[in-house]
């Protein structure tokens, strides 16, 4: 079955029988895997082609680090950051934009310079007003789960469920069309390796909520645990979780290295292509 999701500036994305890349693109000092990389606006839309080269569907433009212990920048130090690199792949490029922001007024103005997705890791429960930008806009919209400054449930899936249903609610009253929301369980934020790991296992269990799923395990803390490498040298592994995450539904993938993870996933695509229907599916 593919679904529609609805972008803003009347763009869309099927999702559906091929698994879709989302390439990161850091516009950070300190972002934990590559902080420091794309702050030049050349080297940064740079980076963005030759991800989109490698198979990236979306370029994920970020401009402050999310990282455990990372310090927060003010809005404009993210605005002057991250606007000059989204409108150059705007006005360049056909490529789908996504904004990774939690601040309404962030998102505001990358949508207006050209973005076309908001990414929000705090799942709409930092600045709701993400929620009304979405509803005028008709932007896409990631809602991410995460564990940060709250209690968690101890079951894993219980508490996606319980965080992820009060941002729908949030996105619901907003006036957020179903079709623009894609949801994200939020590997790796306030949670440990086995938490992960057990997201991981019992992930077929997200999709009861009736939504597509991005993921984004890529070169993560829990990542090294298993495979006892540094960060850097995560890709194998992060492509690994894609192909387990793919083969249990998940639609997209935000990744650092988009190649080794586009491949991977090719595989696991033709995988599921192959597998007999489920009766009365």
């Amino acid at each position: 079955m593919t679904i529609r999701w609805q972008l803003a500036h009347g763009r869309f994305l099927d999702i559906g029988t091929s698994a879709l890349v989302m390439g990161i693109l850091n516009i950070t000092p300190d972002s934990f895997s590559d902080g420091g990389q794309f702050v030049d606006l050349e080297r940064a839309v740079e980076q963005a082609r030759r991800m989109m080269s490698e198979g990236a569907a979306i370029i994920d433009v970020g401009g402050e680090s999310t990282r455990p212990g990372a310090t927060p920048v003010s809005p404009e130090e993210e605005q002057a950051r991250i606007l000059p690199v989204i409108s150059a792949l705007a006005k360049s490029s056909d490529v789908l934009i996504s904004v990774d922001t939690y601040r309404e007024e962030t998102a505001r103005l990358a949508v207006a310079a050209g973005a076309h997705i908001v990414n929000d890791v705090w799942g709409l429960q930092r600045e709701p007003g993400i929620a009304q930008l979405a509803a005028e806009t008709g932007a896409g919209l990631v809602v991410m789960h995460t564990g940060r400054d709250r209690e968690k449930n101890p079951d894993v899936i219980v508490d996606q469920f319980e965080f992820l249903k009060e941002s729908l609610r949030i996105a619901g009253e907003a006036g957020v069309a179903r079709e623009q929301i894609v949801l994200d369980p939020g590997f790796g934020f306030a949670k440990d390796a086995e938490e992960n790991l057990q997201l991981m296992a019992r992930f077929g269990e997200l999709h009861a909520l009736g939504f597509p799923f991005l993921v984004g395990t890529s070169r993560k803390r829990f990542v090294g645990h298993v495979s006892g490498k540094v960060s850097e040298a995560r890709d194998a592994a992060t492509a690994a979780t894609s192909v387990v995450l793919r083969l249990k539904g998940a639609s997209l993938f935000r990744v650092h290295n988009v190649a080794i993870n586009a491949d991977a996933l090719v595989v696991a695509d033709a995988i599921l292509a192959r597998e007999t229907p489920k009766s009365g599916s």
